[in-house]
């Protein structure tokens, strides 16, 4: 099996939604003075390539701790959008219907992560639109991944997209990235979280393998 990386590289750079802490890497021994390296860092659980439990936006919904770990992997199918969409709607995603009748998680391919690191990276990013998430959750998913900050608008302050996904039992997968080389839509998903009690969400290191 070929795999294909799909996570953002974490550093003090990294970009992180609006108002949120930075993420902050320091030293903690070097070999020189403690005779090993370690690493101490400070981030937000939302912070990089991540995954949403239904308990980031729901009162009584799980933790990524409760989930069992084959949550975390299964058959993928990956939907290029075209460039410049505003909008991700329904009847794009009818001629797909047999694909997600065969899958567990699927990804939308924007091209968006291209503006990774920039201010561009907030601004006017496509978003499925309410029709086309409650269609998609019709099938029997997992989750759904996007290559953008989040699932919903950037300006939206109701979360639509969030409260439809995560209220059906799903995780989301924020902030993926799709290497040129992978040119394959179909092929299996990994996406696991760090395993830290009452986990609202975590960290991932996203991998497509075919």
């Amino acid at each position: 099996m070929k795999l294909y990386d799909l996570s953002h590289l974490l550093n003090n750079e990294t970009p992180v939604f609006p108002g949120m802490g930075k993420l902050r890497f320091q030293t903690a021994a070097t070999i020189e003075k403690d005779g090993y390296r370690e690493t101490r860092f400070e981030m937000d659980s939302h912070t990089g390539t991540h995954m949403d439990a239904p308990a980031h936006m729901l009162k009584n919904g799980k933790t990524l701790d409760q989930l069992p770990v084959d949550t975390f992997a299964g058959k993928a199918l990956i939907i290029p959008v075209p460039e410049n969409a505003e909008l991700i709607e329904k009847e794009f995603l009818l001629p797909f219907e047999k694909q997600l009748k065969e899958v567990d998680f699927v990804l939308f391919k924007t091209g968006w992560s291209k503006f990774w690191g920039t201010p561009r990276y907030f601004e006017n990013f496509p978003t499925p639109d309410s029709e086309a998430i409650e269609w998609l959750l019709n099938f029997s998913l997992k989750g759904i991944g996007f290559d953008v900050v989040s699932a919903d608008l950037l300006k939206s302050i109701t979360y639509p997209n969030h409260f439809n996904i995560l209220g059906k039992g799903l995780v989301i997968i924020e902030n993926l990235r799709f290497p040129d080389a992978l040119t394959e839509t179909q092929g299996r998903f990994f996406c696991f979280p760090l395993p830290y009690e009452n986990a609202d969400g975590s960290p991932v290191r996203a991998v497509f393998g075919v």
